[in-house]
């Protein structure tokens, strides 16, 4: 869901996401837990996607649940399979852009095409593309196919883990793009307002946790690493949030690099996607609105 948008009076509103189906262990929800049934289509680019992509390398499900990167250079027909650096063509359907995979399951679907999306080889359709609902069903769906025992959303943490939520994802998650997006100065110093205050409240909270609930990781941790660590190399510079670097919170930069260093975490960020989104070859770059900080 990275740069899909829409703008009232000047301020950035997220589009809603178009499939929300559940994937569950007893097949309840029609859409039973099985090995290599679905497959995830992500943007290395995306911090959304990315959520997913650490989950599933969190759960041990990588021999499970396939995944297809998109090319982060996208034109007007969105998110396109090509074979370049990091990213491939689709081995599944053989599509060439996102957008088939919707319209496969929706004819009328004539919205913004976003990532993740995990897709159903059964039904051949999407399942969902609400990340935050991926999480969950990778986090305690397919257990029976893992080793792993991790929970990244225990039931004594639950309340805590929701107001984190709460917290961080208006203000900070999407903050940052409620900046970048935004279409007025008022609209943009608010978002970017919001997206400090936000980094100050994380940063004295680190100082007394050595994670966002104390001595265990969550998905909350995992919701936060995304935004964290592109902050420096997108954020700051594309989006104007620039009143301070992560680098200039010795807590959250901390935090962020132990996170980084978590064994297989690395080979689920690709930095050079998310500059080439931004800055894709033959870009020209629109002049910044005046930098909120000084204004």
């Amino acid at each position: 869901m990275l740069t899909e948008k829409e703008n009232v009076n000047g301020e950035y509103v997220r589009q809603e996401d178009a499939f929300e189906q559940w994937v569950t262990a007893d097949g309840s929800s029609g859409y039973r837990a099985e090995p290599h049934r679905y497959h995830l289509y992500v943007s290395l680019a995306c911090p959304w996607a990315h959520r997913t992509l650490i989950v599933r390398r969190l759960k041990g499900l990588e021999e499970i649940i396939g995944v297809t990167v998109v090319d982060p250079v996208r034109d007007e027909r969105g998110w396109a399979f090509r074979e370049g650096p990091g990213h491939t063509a689709d081995p599944i359907n053989g599509f060439k852009f996102l957008k088939e995979a919707y319209l496969a399951t929706d004819p009328t679907f004539n919205d913004r095409v976003t990532v993740p999306a995990l897709w159903d080889k059964q039904t051949r359709r999407v399942v969902s593309n609400n990340d935050d609902h991926l999480m969950r069903m990778l986090n305690a769906e397919f257990d029976a196919f893992t080793d792993s025992d991790l929970d990244l959303y225990p039931e004594p943490l639950r309340e805590e883990i929701d107001a984190l939520d709460d917290l961080i994802f208006p203000n900070l998650n999407n903050g940052v793009y409620r900046a970048g997006f935004a279409e007025t100065q008022e609209a943009y110093e608010k978002a970017a307002w919001d997206v400090f205050n936000t980094l100050d409240i994380l940063e004295e909270r680190l100082g007394r946790k050595r994670y966002l609930t104390g001595d265990t990781l969550t998905e909350a941790d995992w919701k936060l690493f995304p935004t964290l660590v592109r902050f420096d190399a997108v954020y700051h510079y594309h989006f104007k949030c620039n009143l301070r670097r992560l680098v200039d919170y010795p807590n959250l930069f901390g935090y962020t690099c132990e996170l980084y260093q978590m064994e297989g975490i690395a080979e689920t960020v690709n930095l050079d996607h998310n500059k080439l989104l931004h800055d894709p070859p033959g870009h020209q770059p629109v002049p910044h609105r005046a930098d909120w900080a000084r204004s």
